[in-house]
């Protein structure tokens, strides 16, 4: 086993002798994580799986003890307290921090941890100045739109040039004019894995001093923690305010934590809100007295009952962690090992044509071989051989095949994506306006990505996933063969066409209907007649569900039966002997069964973002039929052609717009034919997206209401397939 040494931040360091790869985690995830089974999980920077000892050690320990409410004074309360103090204790320590100079508050997430800071700087007098890092998370820029002036550093430079002046007490330096200041800032990246200096914090504090005490730090560790140490043992250095989820370490509970360094508690004093057990004594007269508890600062901030059973699981986390893996250290060891494989091989993928599969979004000050600047994530996107960059949401779909699972998309994290994929901040907002979210499967835009694929690897993944992902993307994206697309002079002297199979998804995500041959079929201006019509809609939230989150729909088989007037649906699945083999719905608007949109009693619909006045199915027998067969309550909705309601495409508003890389990427393009483009050709104005000068209208497809297939492209696919070792497909839809 290769030795460990440490930084001064705390952060571990890999030794000149590589680690070795413990086998332990295999035989660990058998016994402990059997819902792993047969399924590669690289999401652990969002949430991390909890083993199973877990579980069954805290479910024993809620069945062998009876914890009643803390703020009374029976037995079972005064348990409750004891433990909940002792937890408190024990996470202290776990980060190092002495509870006689730091505090403990539960919260329910890094997120209401931010929150809770940001109601007391809120309520400062004349505001307070707010500065924050291009690569926070969500949570940290939100905290902006609270502060009377905010500042986005862009980048680690901005940092410390604003220390700089703040010791010197320039002018140049910002938040002189608030009284109070806060700097937020965090320990990783949530975006690439990127760590930050832990440095900061006593940096701010030593060049605040002499001009402006009142600027304070927070940092954000919940995306170091999950793998790495953080050591708060050095009071002078710490961060004022360091927030985390407890759920990113251990998987389980659903709890988050926000410590106070107590010298810094002054803000909270201006905090008005109180809740039930964080008041000593109140009137309810109009003189509106009170007195605020003042033993510890989490009396005073912990408002109503705390989450008590979470927090036992907490004690019980703590114990199982340790028994299974030891330390963060030994952990952080582990999973930088894993990182640096998987990084090493993603970066060596090559097309037949020597361009890299991956662009790998790696900070150039980071090193996979070096824990104190890169933590366990790998964030890239995938380019063609032909130099085009692959759609992510395709990538995903292809990756749920082989039961591989990670996350794609914006990742939570606005700056930094923007930073590494060199959108501005107005495409961005014309973006949105044209309709793409950050689950939305259009995430190709004028042939540039629009999110990221994100790898994050825990402390139960092993080797396996590391080559199974390896071995996908050799799979699916490796050319190894790279047929340029033909040149822009190239041409064909006659070309025929012709129609071969027409088929239609009557229900948006659901099975298609393949129309007879010899059946004319009308093409209206939505699309064709009777293309997704109807939708299945949430009976709680009113959204449409969608094939992505509901795989299972694609089992729903529509028919359209015109001779009976009637929409019929199969499932082909299991459905519960009570239930209909098929469910029969009339094509007739005029069923007692549907709701008319304009009802009092009626509720719009969320399709793809945009609302809809969408006529709903009240009939219990259809309700229970789509709800058995997608195991989540369900109805049926249907939107029918109505030049009053219908939604308009978006995609239409935004003409192609040249951009230049970012910076990242540059060095990797090269001028391959058929490239998205060699160069970029003038556009013309973008129009303003609040006054569109056409609208094209459709029903519930995302927004392309007509989608071809060529033959060609079928058989080149299939070959492909065979080429694998899989079977072809048949050439009808599905």
């Amino acid at each position: 086993m290769a030795t460990l040494s440490c930084n001064e931040a705390g952060l571990p360091l890999q030794t000149d002798v590589p680690p070795v790869y413990s086998k332990n985690v295999d035989d660990l995830r058998k016994e402990e994580y059997p819902m792993l089974k047969d399924t590669v999980y690289l999401d652990h920077a969002a949430l991390t799986p909890y083993p199973k000892s877990l579980i069954d050690q805290s479910s024993r320990n809620l069945m062998q003890n009876l914890f009643g409410n803390p703020h009374s004074n029976s037995a079972s309360s005064q348990l409750s307290m004891r433990h909940i103090e002792n937890v408190r204790l024990r996470a202290l320590r776990f980060l190092k921090a002495d509870p006689n100079s730091f505090d403990l508050v539960f919260v329910a997430n890094a997120t209401a941890g931010i929150k809770l800071v940001m109601e007391a700087f809120r309520e400062q007098p004349g505001g307070f100045w707010y500065g924050y890092h291009n690569d926070a998370h969500t949570s940290l820029v939100g905290m902006r739109e609270a502060a009377s002036e905010h500042r986005c550093f862009d980048h680690d430079e901005e940092v410390v040039d604003w220390m700089q002046a703040l010791s010197i007490g320039s002018c140049r330096a910002p938040c002189h004019r608030a009284r109070h200041g806060l700097f937020a800032y965090p320990a990783q990246s949530n975006l690439n894995g990127r760590r930050l200096p832990l440095s900061w914090p006593g940096r701010l504090r030593s060049s605040c001093q002499p001009f402006n005490p009142n600027i304070y730090s927070l940092l954000d560790a919940a995306a170091l923690l999950s793998t790495s140490p953080l050591d708060l043992s050095n009071y002078s250095q710490a961060p004022d305010y360091t927030v985390f989820s407890f759920y990113k370490i251990f998987g389980f509970p659903d709890l988050g934590a926000l410590i106070i360094r107590k010298g810094s508690a002054l803000p909270f004093a201006s905090r008005k809100y109180f809740g039930g057990g964080t008041v000593e004594s109140v009137t309810c007269t109009n003189e509106g007295w009170y007195t605020r508890k003042e033993d510890s600062i989490h009396e005073q901030l912990e408002d109503g009952t705390l989450p008590i059973h979470s927090i036992m699981a907490l004690g019980t986390a703590f114990d199982v962690h340790q028994k299974l893996f030891g330390s963060l250290e030994r952990i952080s060891t582990h999973t930088s090992f894993l990182a640096n494989h998987l990084y090493e091989n993603l970066s060596s993928l090559r097309h037949a044509n020597g361009l890299p599969v991956c662009t790998i979004y790696k900070d150039r000050r980071s090193s996979y071989q070096d824990a104190s600047t890169q933590g366990p994530i790998v964030t890239f996107n995938i380019r063609n051989c032909n130099g085009e960059w692959a759609s992510n949401a395709e990538v995903e779909k292809l990756a749920a095949i082989r039961n591989i699972q990670f996350r794609t998309g914006g990742l939570c994290n606005p700056g930094g994506i923007a930073s590494l994929l060199g959108l501005e901040p107005e495409e961005i907002r014309r973006n949105y306006f044209a309709g793409r979210r950050c689950d939305n499967e259009n995430d190709i835009h004028q042939g540039n990505p629009t999110g990221a694929i994100r790898l994050s690897i825990g402390a139960m993944s092993n080797m396996k996933d590391i080559t199974t992902v390896v071995r996908f993307m050799e799979e699916f994206f490796v050319d190894g063969q790279c047929q340029p697309r033909p040149s822009a002079g190239f041409s064909r002297s006659k070309v025929d066409f012709y129609v071969e199979t027409v088929a239609i998804y009557p229900i948006k995500s659901c099975g298609s209907w393949q129309i007879p041959r010899g059946m004319a079929w009308d093409i209206k201006p939505e699309g064709l007649a009777w293309d997704r019509e109807w939708c299945l809609i949430h009976q709680g939230t009113r959204a449409a569900l969608s094939q992505k989150r509901i795989p299972r729909m694609a089992l729903l088989r529509p028919t359209i039966d015109f001779e009976s007037g009637v929409l019929r649906v199969r499932f082909d699945g299991i459905l519960p002997p009570s239930l209909p083999e098929e469910i029969i719905i009339p094509l007739s608007l005029n069923s007692a069964s549907l709701q008319d949109p304009m009802s009092t009693s009626s509720c719009p619909s969320r399709i793809c973002g945009d609302v809809v006045s969408a006529y709903t199915y009240t009939s219990p027998e259809i309700a229970a039929f789509f709800t058995a067969a997608l195991s989540t309550p369900c109805t049926l909705a249907r939107h029918p052609p109505d030049p009053s309601t219908s939604r308009h495409s978006k995609l239409h508003l935004q003409p192609p717009k040249p951009r230049s890389p970012p910076e990242a990427l540059r060095s990797e393009q090269q001028p391959v034919p058929g490239a998205f483009p060699p160069t970029p050709p003038p556009s013309p104005p973008l129009p303003n997206i609040t006054t569109p000068a056409q609208t094209l209208p459709i029903l519930l497809s995302n927004e392309s209401p007509i989608l071809t297939i060529s033959r060609s492209s079928l058989n080149h696919l299939n070959q492909t397939i065979v080429q694998n070792s899989c079977n072809a497909k048949p050439a009808e839809a599905s």
